[in-house]
């Protein structure tokens, strides 16, 4: 396993704040997911549970505005070729 890319996204989350309130943060979750496939151009993305436990720290209707990932992008060789993963955390 090859350990590539680290950098750190702000993530907005600011558009979370227009949906109805019991959905937020399951929602914020999903935009979270779709940033950093966006931005890595990596469809497998993990997100650490830090990362779920901030989204969810003030419930299910009031998720943060925005928040600060951790990424690191890893290459691993199979037999099929090679596969992109993608790990996000908490930054500090």
């Amino acid at each position: 396993m090859d350990i590539g890319e680290e950098r750190i996204y702000v993530i907005p989350l600011r558009k979370v704040k227009g949906i109805p309130k019991g959905k937020r943060s399951p929602r914020a979750i999903k935009e979270v997911r779709s940033f950093l496939v966006k931005h890595t151009k990596t469809e497998d993305v993990i997100i650490d549970n830090s990362i779920n436990e901030l989204i969810w720290k003030r419930g299910i209707e009031k998720p943060p505005s925005r928040i600060r990932v951790r990424v690191i992008k890893e290459e691993t060789d199979t037999d099929e070729g090679k596969i992109e993963r993608v790990n996000a955390f908490l930054a500090e």
